[in-house]
């Protein structure tokens, strides 16, 4: 039966909708390494992403971590940089690397029938890699000038500076790279990090897209028999020191005419009970674009393009922060703005309409964020990671959906007090 076009159609709130997430099948490969698998989407695409335990947390000398992840793919015994390349551009695939805080990643992306021709390539990076001279001597030239042009930047500055305040300098969330970093690099230092954390660390992989039958097989022939998870990772504990001081400003560029403004709080992950809650405080306060930071700062007084604030993602504790560049001449008057937002949502109760605005916002984000099997096993990895299950998922649904303006200023009052700020201006 065809529709009928000259009716419109029924307007429902995202709250309204049953939204699910999607259960992964996991499997144990012949070494003990644990797959988590996705078989869903239409397309002939898969990705498979192995997660290290290998990020900065673990590097005993700056920079190791990332600058491993970076070359992994720069040369073997048997290929170099080019042909490794040639290879993964020739069956139309990607792999990428990336390195974070505690884990690194290994990512490809292809056509699931080139699957069988892709993995022995990515098993020989993980066991052959050489980290030549010459691609390292090439990086080290590279990310100096990248980091020389950065550090004129504002923003740059100011995004290594704040997390300095909240962490400390010598935690991993805290630390940053300096030119010294890279002159003191040193080809062994790769290698030994690269034996340690990769080639016998501890691995979990992600699958996910359309699965041809020979999936669970293929992984287990390519990297059920490397030699993962032959060392324990231990994250040992490292000890926050927030700055003593809460305020500071920083010049730059003495022409400069915008400020970067970076306003943050330590805060606690997300096994914490509030957490879910203010991830609801947060939204309505500067995390998307019709935010109470954005309506006021830069709708009402043009002070800016953008502002946002959002809770960092990481396993251990964790930050709030507000983020944004203004002109020069209103970065006081901004950061007065962002204040005063704390103390209104301290001080009244949300109106139930905007209350509502923001459920259907994030509830509706989460349904485009679960859009195919990529973004579900994103999610899956997020919730591994940080040790939690669907469970999780479906109270933070339940939390949306019943939260209480009493409660949220509740928040407010406890989290949102201008005193337990770091405040940074850098021009």
């Amino acid at each position: 039966m065809m529709p009928n076009r000259t009716l419109a159609p029924d307007i429902k709130d995202a709250v309204e909708f049953d939204v699910q997430l999607k259960p992964y099948h996991s499997y144990t490969l012949d070494n003990g390494t644990t797959v988590y698998s996705i078989d869903a989407g239409a397309e002939e695409v898969v990705m498979v992403e192995l997660v290290f335990f290998a990020g900065n947390w673990h590097e005993q000398k700056n920079i190791v971590a990332a600058t491993t992840n970076h070359l992994l793919k720069n040369g073997t015994s048997k290929k170099d940089a080019f042909a490794i390349n040639e290879h993964f551009e020739f069956h139309g695939a990607y792999l990428s690397r990336s390195c974070f805080n505690e884990t690194a990643t290994i990512t490809l992306h292809c056509l699931n029938k080139h699957l069988s021709k892709l993995l022995p390539v990515v098993t020989e990076l993980l066991t052959d890699a050489i980290f030549p001279e010459s691609e390292l001597a090439i990086y080290k030239q590279n990310q100096k000038q990248r980091l020389e042009v950065n550090l004129k930047k504002c923003d740059f500055v100011a995004n290594r500076l704040i997390d300095e305040y909240v962490y400390g300098f010598n935690h991993p969330y805290g630390k940053y790279t300096s030119a010294n970093d890279f002159n003191e690099l040193q080809q062994q230092d790769l290698i030994d990090f690269y034996k340690q954390y990769y080639t016998n660390g501890k691995c979990l992989v992600f699958v996910a897209g359309k699965l041809l039958p020979d999936t669970e097989a293929l992984l287990n022939k390519e990297l059920g028999q490397l030699p993962f998870n032959k060392n324990e990772v231990v994250l040992q504990p490292i000890l926050q020191v927030p700055a003593i001081e809460k305020k500071y400003s920083i010049t730059n560029d003495a022409d400069g005419v915008q400020t970067a403004i970076r306003i943050a709080r330590p805060f606690p992950n997300r096994h914490h009970p509030d957490f879910s809650k203010v991830q609801i405080l947060n939204n309505l306060f500067g995390g998307f674009f019709g935010s109470r930071l954005m309506s006021n700062i830069r709708e009402d007084k043009g002070y800016t393009y953008g502002i946002h604030s959002f809770i960092q993602n990481h396993l251990h504790n964790t930050a709030w922060l507000i983020s944004t560049e203004a002109g020069r001449d209103v970065s006081d008057a901004t950061i007065s703005e962002v204040y005063k937002e704390m103390e209104i949502l301290r001080n009244e109760i949300i109106d139930a309409e905007e209350l509502d605005l923001v459920r259907n916002y994030m509830i509706g984000s989460l349904l485009g964020d679960l859009d195919g099997p990529f973004q579900i096993i994103a999610r899956w990895k997020n919730y591994i990671l940080n040790n939690v299950t669907a469970e999780y998922f479906y109270n933070s649904l339940n939390t949306v959906r019943n939260v209480s303006a009493e409660e949220l200023q509740a928040l407010a009052i406890k989290y949102l007090n201008p005193d337990e700020f770091y405040e940074l201006k850098v021009v």
